[in-house]
């Protein structure tokens, strides 16, 4: 399709590149240090391919802007990890990490898909889409092939068709319970798979964060995640089903030497609570049982109040790089 004029950047545009740039040159830094410290040759390559990706999607992106005359934000440099830091994850660790890594841009990359317009943005994350597909899927491949992935549950399938009859099948707190359905058994395994990868994250950051403070924040999110992957895996034992997620601590090493800045960990961890509070959002709205529906809003404002706190701390320590914004017309007309 070829257009007759150039049409500027619009401001969901911009801020969709603004944030892909954020989050890719995080990914650099830590996907620069996973390969300082990895042992298995196939998750060598995982991890490559994951770094490329990050490479290919920073550099276009500075094109882009580089282009439009806006400026290229600050995101995360060489200043912000250190190769030499010892190893604080396993390999374990990685795959699920860039698995889930994947999970995420196809998330984002499709939201910015559905909401850009111009020709050469659309392309972008087009692209980008597809080969963030291509990464989840070769994380998924890699945890099945090293025995770690953990299967979702196995539900039975039915004889014939059939309806619902009665109010009961939005009954979660009065009365004989329903049992989960297929797609609420998916959104808690997948809520608590994240939570376990959550907790062992957050516990590697509160080891080797520099600042009281920080550590102190890590320590309260890491009970947080904890406390919900508990509460899913309950929902899923007290329906006789498997727990389709684990604990993942025992993956992170006793290291207290930091890799990264406290600057970036906060940043990974306002981006974790973000996405999994967009996702309890995805979960609520699957999930017809009353309880489900409680039970993920009270998680969701949970998670909101840290993330809260959370923002306050990095604009007091001058870590919140400026998002894009619109004009203050009250104020130029002063």
């Amino acid at each position: 399709m070829e257009t007759t004029h150039s049409a500027p950047l619009t401001a969901t545009e911009i801020a969709h590149l603004w944030t892909s740039f954020q989050n890719d040159t995080m990914a650099l830094c830590g996907i620069k240090y996973f390969l300082a410290h990895v042992d298995d040759h196939s998750t060598r390559e995982l991890l490559e391919y994951a770094l490329e990706l990050s490479v290919r999607h920073v550099q276009k992106v500075k094109e882009i802007l580089t282009k439009e005359k806006y400026p290229i934000p600050q995101g995360f440099t060489e200043q912000d990890v250190n190769l030499e830091a010892p190893r604080l994850f396993t390999d374990a660790l990685y795959i699920h990490y860039i698995t889930n890594m994947g999970n995420f841009g196809l998330t984002s990359y499709g939201t910015a898909l559905a909401m850009v317009s111009r020709e050469d943005i659309l392309d972008y994350y087009a692209t980008a889409l597809a080969e963030t597909t291509e990464l989840a899927k070769r994380g998924t491949y890699l945890s099945i092939e090293k025995g770690i992935y953990i299967r979702p549950p196995i539900i039975p399938a039915p004889d014939q068709i059939d309806f619902v009859k009665d109010q009961s099948f939005l009954t979660g707190f009065f009365g004989e319970r329903r049992p989960l359905l297929g797609v609420e058994i998916g959104d808690i395994v997948y809520n608590a798979k994240r939570n376990g990868l959550g907790l062992a994250i957050i516990q590697g950051f509160s080891q080797v964060a520099r600042n009281k403070e920080v550590r102190k924040y890590f320590e309260r999110g890491r009970d947080i995640s904890k406390k919900h992957l508990k509460v899913f895996s309950t929902f899923l034992e007290e329906n006789y089903l498997s727990q389709g997620a684990i604990n993942l601590m025992a993956e992170v090493t006793d290291s207290t030497v930091p890799p990264f800045s406290d600057k970036l960990m906060m940043f990974h961890i306002a981006a974790l609570s973000a996405s999994g509070i967009g996702q309890y959002g995805i979960s609520l709205s699957t999930s017809p049982r009353h309880d489900l529906g409680v039970l993920y809003s009270r998680l969701s404002t949970e998670l909101l109040h840290y993330s809260e706190d959370g923002a306050n701390m990095m604009i007091n320590h001058g870590w919140m790089e400026q998002p894009p914004q619109s004009a203050d017309r009250k104020k130029l007309s002063k």
